[in-house]
């Protein structure tokens, strides 16, 4: 069974599409489209095709063919008989019969059908003294009959069925020698016609009534000219084009040109006057890219929205963002910029909910005295140089009281801003653990405090003792007594310097009595030990480092019989090694226990020997440490030796 949705296709992530033919192209020519004349009819009418009009080979009784099809391609009438002559050119025309054809052949005759559906070609009058092509003509409709208007020279004919009639514009400036382009509006009703003098008449089709004349200044044949309506407006208007310049000419005496020697500037032209709509479709004519077209015109027609005050908020919001949408260059933060310049600051702040961009909707919060909710965008976005920037703008903004209680509404604010008072501001830092009774946070400032802040050992131990007191309040009784013991090696590293000299404070425990072992104050040291309750290993670590720094061996010696060593006597063969002392490690390497008796004498380099241990042992793990430092010669009876016991072991 086929899948219903196989012929969809994704459009997005949420949406989807498909496409089917709605009608096909019928399309049948029988020769190559270069090889024809065409005339397309406006707003997707009829299309003419003659065929054969200029080709120099083909014989001399083929005529030419004159084809009309819709825009589909399906054909509607065939002329043949009728055509003697080259055509020149062609006019697509509508009535109230329907689409219109009207054609001028090489003997400057025209010939014209009302109606392509009842294709009946009729033969115009001839113009006297006509030559050559005129210099512009068109099709005037006027009650209900079709007519010819064309320039002859510095004259103009109106031809119908039955005369050829010369017409004269009322109020034409003087001065003319010819007509250059001409136009009929939509209903033709209207006419314009530009002269080499570089006058735009304007006025009826029935040339009986002018409405306007406008000196363009320019006497250059336009490329094209034709009607138009203005926006919002009943004014009437022609668009004028040449190669680099347009130009919009109202019927009315206030009437506006627009000259432009780049699009950039007709753009801004129009938009200045309001006429958002003829400059999109020039955007969307020209395929300008949307940022500088489109989009651009778009923006400044939502600045122009915000000031319609008699508009609500609610309304003109919805408008813009259902006009904008998420339009590519269009920022809703300079748009809320202008609302807010009009006055209208929560038209601006509803604004600002659409634009994505929390970096731009900040700024504007902040110059809106609107600061709390910019510090809530600031958090939504996550950059915390933007929150940042606000809470150093709220800082200034609010007393103390009402900066801090806002800091407690915003976990993530308040953690930033703790982390920018530990190095910019430490007395604000203080003062926010004490508001929030945070007693934990407050001893530890203070156990800081003490070292960063205080020079005297005095206001040294009275930070300390703050720190503690905290603690307490923090019911961390662990750190509170770590404080009270730093307090007391504090003091007792004070007169230990006072009675010893040397340098004693800021020492570790540990270091502190490591000093005292090397400066031969072991009996101090050892009291120290007691009085801090350091454990009897790490103690006797600290003196056998101590004595083997010192190389003090007797001392060690003496030291290693005073009493059991906690440690074994494996660390005192480790020691010796490493002070390249072998002589001395060989004494302790005899007294060190069997699970540890082969690596002490690898260590010491009697391998022999640790090869009988292992094997009085049977531990293959140690035959095997012995067997990896068995090298060369020296050790070939050894490592024979740990073979043959391990033979024997394997029988047994």
């Amino acid at each position: 069974m086929d899948c219903y949705t196989a012929n969809w296709n994704p459009l997005g992530d949420s949406a989807f599409y498909r496409k089917y033919e709605l009608y096909s192209m019928d399309w049948d020519l029988k020769e190559e489209l270069r090889d024809c004349l065409v005339a397309a009819a406006p707003y997707g009418g009829p299309i003419a095709l003659l065929r054969n009009p200029w080709r120099k080979e083909k014989a001399a009784s083929v005529r030419p063919v004159l084809d009309i099809y819709s825009a589909s391609g399906m054909p509607l009438a065939s002329l043949l008989e009728v055509l003697q002559n080259r055509v020149l050119d062609a006019r697509i025309f509508h009535t109230e019969f329907g689409s219109g054809v009207a054609i001028l052949t090489g003997a400057h005759r025209f010939t014209l059908s009302a109606n392509v559906g009842d294709l009946k070609l009729r033969r115009m009058p001839e113009v006297p003294g006509l030559q050559s092509a005129p210099s512009c003509w068109t099709v005037l409709c006027q009650d209900r009959v079709a007519h010819i208007l064309l320039a002859v020279g510095p004259d103009l004919y109106l031809l119908d069925h039955a005369a050829c009639s010369a017409v004269t514009p009322p109020g034409l400036a003087p001065g003319v020698s010819s007509f250059l382009q001409m136009a009929v509006s939509f209903t033709y009703r209207h006419l314009a016609l530009f002269t080499d003098t570089g006058y735009i008449w304007m006025g009826t089709a029935s040339l009986k009534e002018k409405l306007c004349e406008f000196n363009c200044n320019i006497r250059a044949p336009p490329k094209q000219m034709v009607w138009c309506s203005r926006p919002r407006s009943k004014e009437r208007a022609v668009v004028v084009a040449w190669e680099r310049r347009l130009m919009v000419v109202g019927d009315a005496p206030e009437s506006i040109q627009y000259k432009q020697l780049t699009i950039q500037v007709l753009l801004d032209r129009l938009v200045l006057r309001r006429l958002y709509p003829l400059a999109i479709q020039i955007c969307e004519y020209l395929r300008l890219p949307e940022v500088q077209g489109v989009s651009r015109i778009l923006a400044h027609w939502a600045c122009y929205k915000v000031q319609q005050k008699d508009v609500s908020d609610e309304d003109v919001a919805r408008a813009i963002n259902q006009k904008l949408g998420d339009t590519p260059g269009v920022s809703y933060s300079d748009i809320a910029a202008r609302a807010y310049g009009c006055g209208r600051t929560e038209l601006a702040i509803k604004l600002l909910e659409y634009e994505p961009r929390s970096g731009e909707q900040v700024p504007l919060l902040l110059k809106m005295k609107r600061s709390k909710l910019a510090l809530s965008k600031a958090i939504e976005s996550g950059d915390t140089d933007l929150v940042f920037t606000v809470l150093l703008h709220l800082k200034n903004e609010l007393n103390r009281g009402d900066f801090f209680m806002t800091l407690r509404n915003q976990p993530m604010a308040l953690s930033l801003y703790r982390q920018f008072c530990k190095h910019q501001e430490l007395e604000t830092l203080k003062d926010l653990y004490n508001q929030d009774d945070n007693h934990q946070e407050l001893g530890s400032f203070h156990i800081r405090a003490s070292y960063a802040a205080e020079e005297r050992i005095e206001g040294r131990v009275a930070a300390l003792q703050t720190a503690a007191d905290a603690f307490y309040k923090a019911k961390n009784e662990f750190a509170a007594k770590a404080t009270e013991d730093q307090m007391r090696l504090l003091r007792l590293q004070r007169r230990l310097e006072d009675e010893l000299g040397g340098q004693f404070l800021d020492l570790s425990l540990h270091d502190t009595v490591t000093t005292l072992i090397l400066g031969g104050h072991n009996k101090r040291a050892e009291q120290l030990a007691r009085d801090f309750r350091i454990p009897d290993k790490r103690l006797w670590w600290l003196k056998l480092t101590a004595l083997a720094d010192l190389e003090d061996w007797e001392e060690l010696e003496k030291f290693s019989k005073s009493k059991k060593s906690p440690i074994g006597y494996l660390p005192f063969v480790e020691i010796c090694m490493k002070q390249h002392n072998k002589y001395e490690a060989k004494k302790y390497a005899s007294r060190v226990g069997p699970e540890q008796k082969v690596k002490a004498l690898l260590l010491v380099g009697d391998v022999a020997q640790a090869a009988d241990v292992a094997i009085e042992h049977r531990n293959e793990a140690e035959l095997s440490l012995v067997l990896s430092h068995c090298t060369g010669a020296t050790d070939g009876a050894t490592a024979d030796k740990i073979q043959r016991a391990r033979a024997q072991a394997q029988k047994k």
